[in-house]
């Protein structure tokens, strides 16, 4: 409730209760400082939500950067890396190079059927 602002007609009538004193200038200052001090309070509230949500940003491009240097491929900061093989994937291999004692024979065009080379590898093979 709001009184009005206390005059020296106001306060020596008798219109008020005895004890009732004008308050309205000493409410609204109350009111004005409750609204400063919520006012610094929000700013308050704001800056610390946008120094926290800096922050974070700050924490995401960080692993965001720690990523891109985990990959060599997407890494550009003039670290030339060697992308050659250093090691061939069958050089573990068992049964690597069995063929190498073996020498590959020429294919010859022979126009007769039982001269070319098919022919007499299949005779070599099935009527041995």
């Amino acid at each position: 409730t709001h009184y009005p602002i206390c005059h020296s007609e106001i306060e020596n009538s008798n219109s008020q209760p005895p004890g009732l004193v004008c308050t309205s200038v000493s409410d609204d200052e109350d009111d004005t400082e409750a609204a400063l001090a919520e006012l610094e309070r929000m700013k308050k509230d704001k800056a610390e939500d946008k120094e926290k949500q800096e922050q974070e940003e700050q924490l995401k491009a960080e692993e965001e950067s720690q990523l891109f240097k985990g990959n060599p491929l997407l890494d550009n900061n003039n670290n030339p890396t060697s992308f050659g093989v250093k090691r061939r994937w069958d050089d573990d291999v068992p049964f690597k190079n069995q063929a190498r004692g073996e020498t590959k024979l020429q294919k010859r065009s022979i126009n007769d059927t039982m001269r070319n080379d098919f022919a007499k590898k299949f005779l070599q093979r099935h009527m041995k």
